[in-house]
């Protein structure tokens, strides 16, 4: 099986380009399902299907052809079949602090609630072998990195907490009923969350390996936006998954000639070379702006077979983390795959929240973790097609 995660940060374009991903490998004869996990789904706005999806009674999926499905997380119902017990008790207490009771059905949604059950489907076609391959359209950056975050929370959680607050909570619910209103959760409360964990155990490996999942970065030739793509690059591989491409959409292309956008054609060319400067150890892959707004199945087939003319869309373009974060002792090290590097002399610097490594030639932008910010880089080596740089932490005053 195949999974890909398609993010970035909002509007540049990655729901257009995850379900014209999904469209192309469907045509290629992969069973393919695609995933929205941004709470503001535009994915069926995206194939322009409405009442003619073919949708099986209480079945989550949407079949847009035959080898083709879409999938928009349903919030409500979902809590209704994973949550139960916890949204009740949630419930209880909002409406015991005096919450109206359909005010409190509403708000009884904590964060991450959409992101485990989007974790809980993709664990469940992932063991079921529902598909060939599994698209996700990631919600902006921000949302993307706690999703990939959460199952090493729950892990930690599960592991460290869960089994002393479920004693303790079982131990003092009688004692806290008699001197207050407010009730402690009950043991299905408890048996409902190891319910939970239990459906997505694993899934955290899943993610993390590079032969099964890969992350492709879209984004546009714009300063924000290429800032920000560095600093989710960084971030995806400091979580252990690997970036395997970045696509920047919505270059202008050249047959437009009129000179109201020759400045904005230079640009874009400007951001496009740093973004070959930020990215060297992924492919990096352009979508010309089309003559039409992309929507439906033909926009979509159009800017799929553009993104795809060259590449394959289910290959692997990386498999290993291009960054590499650790601590050792005192000092942080940053890893940076080279592969094609030879030995001469490297100079560092630091400006604000990134290293600026350069080898001969070769110039590479490194952001930076918020742990590594006081740290100063001290010496660098070779080691295999990896240059190891080492940071010594600089203490303030």
């Amino acid at each position: 099986m195949r999974i890909l995660l398609y993010t970035g940060k909002g509007g540049v374009g990655k729901t257009s380009v995850a379900a014209a991903t999904g469209l192309k490998l469907s045509r290629q004869g992969y069973k393919t399902v695609v995933i929205s996990l941004d709470s503001a789904h535009s994915l069926a706005d995206a194939f322009d299907l409405d009442n003619d999806l073919i949708r099986q009674p209480d079945d989550p999926v949407c079949q847009i052809d035959d080898r083709l499905w879409m999938q928009e997380i349903n919030i409500q119902k979902d809590i209704k079949q994973y949550w139960a017990e916890i949204q009740s008790y949630l419930q209880t207490v909002l409406n015991v602090s005096g919450l109206d009771e359909v005010v409190a059905e509403e708000v009884a949604i904590f964060p991450g609630m959409e992101e485990v059950c989007a974790l809980l489907y993709i664990n469940q076609y992932y063991r079921q072998k529902s598909y060939d391959v599994i698209i996700l359209d990631c919600a902006p950056t921000g949302e993307s990195l706690r999703f990939v975050s959460i199952p090493t929370v729950l892990n930690w959680y599960m592991k460290h907490i869960f089994k002393l607050e479920r004693k303790l909570a079982g131990v003092a619910r009688t004692f806290v009923k008699k001197i207050s209103s407010v009730p402690l959760p009950k043991d299905d409360y408890f048996q409902n969350l190891e319910n939970l964990f239990d459906q997505i155990e694993g899934i955290d490996e899943v993610l993390a390996n590079p032969e099964i999942t890969t992350v492709r970065l879209v984004t546009n030739p714009e300063k924000m936006v290429i800032t920000e793509t560095q600093r989710a690059f960084m971030y995806f591989c400091l979580y252990g998954l690997t970036v395997d491409a970045v696509i920047i959409n919505r270059i202008l292309p050249d047959t437009v000639g009129e000179p109201f956008f020759n400045s904005w054609k230079q640009t874009q060319q400007r951001y496009i070379d740093e973004a070959s400067q930020y990215f060297t150890n992924v492919p990096i892959w352009k979508i010309y702006l089309l003559d039409d707004e992309v929507l439906g199945i033909d926009g979509l087939t159009r800017l799929g077979d553009q993104l795809y003319a060259d590449v394959d869309p289910v290959a692997f373009y990386r498999t290993e983390k291009s960054y590499q974060f650790h601590k050792v002792d005192d000092q942080y090290q940053i890893s940076l795959l080279l592969p094609f590097i030879e030995k001469g002399e490297v100079q560092l610097a630091k400006r604000a929240e990134e290293v600026i490594v350069q080898v001969g030639g070769f110039r590479q932008h490194i952001p930076l973790p918020r742990s590594f910010m006081n740290a100063e880089p001290s010496s660098a080596k070779l080691t295999g097609d990896r240059l190891v740089i080492t940071l010594a932490d600089v203490q303030s005053g």
